[in-house]
């Protein structure tokens, strides 16, 4: 992984589908799960959302939080 991962996270927003717009870091667990299950999209979304899907399924999403008054 590499460390700038986790500030797109926090700023780069779903460009398509039922939360378009939102901040990848605040998409719903079970929105991540569904992605998890069906298949991530290609590209750079789809390994954020796969990163932010595995930092949300082991509990750490409190690690973005000093991010984000950063961002």
């Amino acid at each position: 992984m590499n460390p700038e991962d986790l500030r797109l996270l926090l700023t780069r927003e779903m460009p398509f589908g039922k939360h378009k717009g939102m901040v990848i870091a605040d998409l719903s667990g079970n929105y991540l799960n569904w992605f998890a299950r069906e298949g991530f999209p290609p590209g750079e979304i789809g390994r954020l959302l796969q990163l932010m899907h595995e930092i949300d399924h082991n509990g750490l999403t409190y690690l973005l939080d000093p991010l984000r008054t950063k961002v």
